[in-house]
């Protein structure tokens, strides 16, 4: 879950690059329409002559009210908008168009990772695993039924609208979901569905399988590593907008994991976070595996839904072997 030095100060030289880029273009606006509309720069000019008369308003050495001033200077300001509206510009068209108003393309808020810095690092350690690849065939347009019949479909059908519903709705309803089931049968392709789909809209998710989330924080409980570096990771994982686990109980168990477990879900519901987890065990198994207090919050604060059916990878696994028959 960590960068290289290289890696990271790659990515802040190019934020600078961005910044510089939309900042120089910026500039060449403000130069093209002083140049053709005189009466805007005179107005600039205005407002700068009474920005340093309202300074001096402040300490009490002008002659004009503080208030005065300001009233003058957004009389102004709305009229060099209207000029540029009338000139067949946006009112906003002087304004800086960052890539991230957010943070300004600086990557950092308050001295904070901005979300775009932090799903940068994610598109990057994504970029060296299978998760990349993954994201890229697993969407909801390849999405078929023709695997399934009976209540298996009906099934799916029903998982399918819930995660459809989640993206929707992400932004304005706080929601859980656990997908259970057999091997194969859909449940980690619907969670890069939604993975994606959230990610195409500039959401912060981290997907992770549920042995490399627990060695991850195991590094960090260990201190295994940088201890900034930890911390960064930590942060991720707990803050991130989306939280997936895939195969929720392939992990080794031990007290630890369990601790890091209802930690790991019990802030992110605090904080109303999201969590989409995928497991191959039933709802039984979940409840023998785990402690009560962890079972009880899956149970309680997820929607759950059981996924059933033919193992659709190796059905296309075999489908893809040269005169392979079942």
């Amino acid at each position: 879950m960590a960068l290289t030095n290289a890696q990271y100060d790659s990515i802040i030289r190019e934020y600078e690059r961005v910044r510089l880029h939309n900042e120089r273009e910026n500039n060449d606006r403000i130069a093209y329409i002083n140049e053709h509309y005189p009466e805007y720069s005179r107005l600039g000019d205005e407002i700068a002559s009474l920005s340093a008369e309202h300074i001096k308003a402040t300490l009490g050495a002008g002659g004009s009210s503080a208030e005065d001033i300001i009233r003058r200077i957004d009389e102004l300001s709305k009229k060099r908008a209207d000029l540029l509206i009338k000139a067949g510009y946006p009112a906003d068209y002087l304004e800086v168009k960052y890539n991230c108003p957010d943070c300004k393309d600086t990557g950092y808020i308050d001295g904070r990772k901005c979300h775009c810095l932090r799903q940068n690092i994610i598109n990057i350690l994504y970029s060296q695993s299978h998760i990349s690849q993954l994201l890229k065939e697993d969407n909801f347009s390849s999405l078929s039924y023709d695997y399934y019949e009976g209540e298996d479909l009906s099934r799916f059908k029903s998982a399918v609208s819930a995660a459809r519903s989640f993206t929707d709705n992400f932004d304005k309803d706080y929601q859980n979901l656990l997908f259970c089931g057999t091997v194969g049968t859909g449940k980690s392709f619907l969670s890069c569905c939604i993975a994606r789909e959230l990610l195409d809209r500039g959401y912060c998710v981290i997907y992770f399988s549920a042995v490399k989330l627990f060695e991850a924080l195991s590094d960090v409980m260990f201190n295994h590593g940088d201890p900034e570096e930890s911390r960064s990771v930590l942060s991720d994982i707990y803050e991130c907008d989306l939280l997936i686990i895939d195969d929720l109980g392939t992990e080794l168990m031990s007290s630890a994991v369990a601790t890091q477990l209802f930690s790991l879900l019990n802030e992110r519901h605090l904080s109303q976070r999201s969590t989409v987890i995928s497991t191959n065990l039933t709802l039984e198994d979940l409840k023998d595996r785990y402690e009560d207090r962890i079972f009880s919050r899956i149970a309680q604060r997820y929607s759950i839904y059981r996924i059933s059916g033919p193992d659709i990878r190796r059905i296309k696994r075999t489908a893809q072997t040269p005169g392979r028959k079942e």
